[in-house]
């Protein structure tokens, strides 16, 4: 099954939501993340001006934390980060 794009922003929106809010997070979640952005970009399938400049923001967060030696340390540095891609992603996405 091919994820639109709110699917895969949703999808998005819901590992980093879990991850700032549970401080911690998987190896696989953050290739999942890589996958996600590496697809949107692809496709050219974001519009908005915000977020696009923020995708490879998030792509580093995942590309860095792969390799971070504490998931709650590397996720506690990027709090602010977190945030702010959270508030845009959930203003370009249709919540059903």
């Amino acid at each position: 099954m091919t994820l639109n794009v709110n699917n895969q922003l949703r999808l998005l929106l819901d590992i980093l939501d879990e991850q700032q809010s549970g401080s911690s997070a998987s190896v696989s979640e953050y290739q999942q993340i890589e996958r996600l952005i590496k697809s949107m970009i692809t496709n050219n399938s974001i519009t908005d001006e915000q977020l696009l400049s923020l995708l490879p923001e998030i792509y580093n967060y995942g590309r860095q934390g792969e390799s971070a030696q504490s998931q709650p340390d590397h996720i506690a540095l990027n709090k602010t980060n977190l945030d702010n891609w959270i508030s845009a992603i959930q203003q370009n996405t249709t919540i059903e």
